[in-house]
């Protein structure tokens, strides 16, 4: 992988407020990174200091050996689980800040 685009997966997952949450797909789209697995392992290899548990499966759970720990930092922020799975549709974050920050993608 080149470094620009690990950095800009960890720019862009960094972003994401207290509060919301992302798919993995997300990150990617935004990274322009080919495939959502890349942004998982960026975050297994290099997001120990990111906010990593903000990043969810598309369907709105957590990778099956983080749930316990990634929902239980999830709901000190306020989102809440139903269950294992978190509504993307009431948390998920809008991104539009990262897309006007033009120092994301240099």
């Amino acid at each position: 992988m080149h470094d620009e685009l690990h950095e800009r997966i960890r720019k862009i997952v960094a972003t994401i407020p207290p509060g919301s949450v992302a798919s993995y797909g997300d990150i990617a789209e935004l990274a322009g990174a080919p495939s959502p697995r890349l942004v998982g392992r960026v975050l297994a290899e290099d997001g120990a200091d990111l906010p990593w548990h903000r990043v969810l499966r598309a369907d709105g759970t957590p990778a099956h050996h983080l749930a316990h720990r990634q929902l239980e930092l999830l709901r000190a922020e306020g989102v809440l689980a139903d269950g294992q799975r978190v509504s993307m549709r009431r948390y998920r974050w809008d991104a539009v800040e990262v897309l006007e920050d033009p120092s994301l993608f240099d």
